[in-house]
């Protein structure tokens, strides 16, 4: 993870040296003549004309040998200019030098020493004023303030033309890597590791700066190049040390690292840009991204799913990839030796491709923060309180949002898909009308899931259960514990669970909405005072509800309705009471203990089953019982 880290880092800086340290770039004129030559209707003229023309229009499509030619000129030119490079570069500064001290000014060593001491001493008032500096966003915070304190002083002076680059440059390449020292203080990285990147940093901001002042201070071309190639050599060999001191990967992995940090720094040496960014993004962007996404959730205190820290992380990510998407544009645009030049067709198929990594961008971003904020709501549902009011909007959000989850996944998917094919000069219209088509013959086909997916839609329009309501439809009943687009999940109070397609439902007995009427009944004896049985019904439903646990459960009390009909063994008493679903069981239960706690009290009995056996011929019962058991021992002997 760390060496990774080190790794984008090293490559991101090196994609800038590499942008910085091209080449002079060509003439305007010799840009117009190739565009010229690759006009469809120039070549068409010059194949049609006499033969020296055409030589010249085969010689300017020969791409091999152009960029043959054109790498060994750079090579050379490098190799030649680098005996070059310090009287170069002493022949700048003294030119500097005397540009600053014929107007008046001070050196650029000393100007820069004393801006620097401007910057420090208001970025010591800032610190003096905060109580705290170890956060991130205060040091960036204290590092944006000397800027602007450096920034302001330069602007108020007017500098000569020499001097005013090199003050320019070299600050912005101080801010630069003090801003980058910050970031890498907060990176999960070893001290050597992080003394490293730093290294490799600062290096690399003083070759960016190098190359950027070559043609301002009248550099010779290749001797800047020569200067470039030399900090990418530096930098190449510090990435190189980096990976081979890292003892966390195996020895493979950081072989491998090795070979491909050199073959991109070999692209890029002999002018194959398109490999070479397709290098670097695949050795940059992945730890770039972590990188990138990691900084910000340090940054942000919050909760997980919060949008604020959602749009922050999941932001500075898409800013990341955005960036290189605009890089690989510019580098695309300002190449006229490029194969997107070269061929309208692929031009339009790269251009459509980093197009639609903005489009997947977005969709990505809007898709996290709908997400986010679904789940967020979720959560907060969950969470409330036991009020009667809420309790139905709570389980209809509970109940609906899943739904409208699932729903809008599909269709950012699909938008975003559709925009993609668009980009890539893909003709919607016609998949469109056939997607159409198809689903017709898809519907016909599939009727029975289409019944499904509308009775389910039907079924949440009528609001006929939601989720942790128990039904009862045809032979299913459990309580709901989810939906899909074409089914509800039920779990039987026995433990079962029950996928039923919402076409199976028919008829939904809803047994947890509103309230519940339970209704049960008791047998006492044919003796008993039915009004006495009456008041004490009426004392038990009061005790009920009146009992701080079951006294919110009730919405009407227990009473007795009166006799429902003459038994067998006794009287049938009728009991009903009124209460919030789900808790009619139970409340039930402990009605059943008062009841018969309180008739045994009250000497009322209930009534069981007996029967009574007349009491006259009992003499007769036992002689016909002894005359059968002689007549069996008779049997029995004549047997034996």
């Amino acid at each position: 993870m760390r060496m990774k880290w080190i790794g984008g880092l090293l490559l991101f800086v090196l994609m800038s040296v590499v942008a910085t340290a091209q080449e002079a770039p060509r003439p305007q004129k010799v840009d117009d003549l190739v565009r010229l030559l690759q006009d469809p209707e120039v070549r068409a003229w010059l194949e049609k004309a006499p033969g020296p023309a055409l030589t010249t229009v085969q010689q300017a499509d020969s791409g091999l040998a152009t960029w043959e030619a054109a790498t060994r000129s750079r090579i050379d030119g490098v190799v030649q200019a680098m005996p070059r490079i310090p009287a170069e570069v002493m022949a700048a500064a003294a030119r500097t030098r005397e540009d600053a001290l014929s107007h008046g000014r001070l050196p650029v060593f000393v100007a820069f020493l004393g801006l620097m001491a401007v910057g420090l001493f208001a970025e010591r008032l800032f610190a003096r004023s905060r109580r705290r500096m170890e956060g991130l966003q205060e040091r960036l915070l204290a590092i944006g303030i000397s800027a602007v304190a450096m920034a302001a002083v330069y602007f108020a002076f007017d500098w000569p033309a020499l001097p005013r680059i090199v003050l320019l440059v070299s600050l912005l390449a101080l801010s630069a890597y003090r801003a980058i020292s910050a970031l890498l203080d907060t990176a999960v990285l070893t001290i050597s590791a992080r003394r490293r990147t730093k290294i490799f940093a600062g290096a690399a901001i003083v070759g960016i700066a190098a190359a950027s002042l070559g043609r301002p201070l009248s550099v010779d071309p290749s001797v800047t190049a020569a200067i470039s190639f030399c900090f990418s050599i530096v930098l190449l060999a510090l990435a190189v040390e980096g990976v081979v001191s890292s003892s966390e990967r195996p020895l493979r992995m950081r072989i491998a690292l090795c070979l491909a940090f050199v073959i991109i720094w070999a692209l890029w040496c002999v002018g194959l840009r398109g490999l070479f960014w397709l290098g670097v993004y695949a050795m940059t962007l992945p730890s770039a991204l972590r990188f990138a996404g990691q900084t910000a959730a340090d940054t942000i205190r919050s909760e997980p799913d919060s949008t604020k820290r959602v749009l922050l992380v999941r932001g500075s990510r898409a800013v990341v990839v955005a960036i290189a998407v605009a890089w690989v544009a510019i580098v695309w645009r300002v190449d006229p030796n490029s194969l997107v030049h070269s061929d309208p067709a692929v031009a339009s198929v790269a251009y459509g491709l980093l197009k639609s990594v903005v489009v997947l961008l977005l969709a990505d971003l809007a898709w996290h923060l709908a997400k986010s904020w679904i789940d967020r709501r979720l959560s907060v549902q969950a969470e409330a309180g036991n009020d009667p009011s809420q309790a139905a909007r709570r389980g209809r959000l509970r109940t609906l949002l899943p739904i409208f989850r699932n729903v809008l996944a599909v269709m950012v998917a699909a938008i975003a898909g559709l925009i993609v094919l668009a980009e890539l000069g893909v003709e919607i219209g016609p998949l469109i009308a056939g997607a159409g088509i198809f689903g017709v013959a898809l519907g016909f086909g599939s009727q029975t899931l289409v019944k499904d997916v509308i009775s389910g839609v039907f079924y949440m329009l009528d609001d006929a259960f939601r989720v942790g309501e128990y039904i009862q439809a045809k032979s299913y009943k459990g309580t709901v514990e989810g939906f899909s687009l074409r089914s509800v999940r039920l779990r039987h109070h026995r433990g079962p669970v029950f996928t039923v397609p919402f076409g199976e439902l028919g008829a939904v007995e809803n047994m947890s909405r509103d309230w519940v009427i339970d209704k049960f009944r008791v047998n006492v004896s044919y003796d008993t005072d039915i009004e006495k049985a009456r008041k004490l019904a009426k004392k038990i439903g009061a005790e009920l509800q009146a009992d701080s646990e079951l006294g919110p459960m009730f919405i009407q009390p227990l009473k007795m309705k009166g006799v429902e009909e003459f038994g067998d063994y006794g009287i049938v008493l009728s009991f009903a009471m009124t209460t919030v679903p789900g808790m009619q069981t139970y409340i039930r239960r402990k009605a059943y203990a008062k009841i018969r706690e309180a008739f045994q009290a009250n000497g009322i009995e209930f009534a069981t089953p007996s029967v009574q056996v007349g009491g006259d011929d009992r003499d007769g019962a036992a002689a016909a019982a002894a005359a059968i058991r002689t007549q069996q021992a008779k049997v029995v002997a004549a047997e034996g």
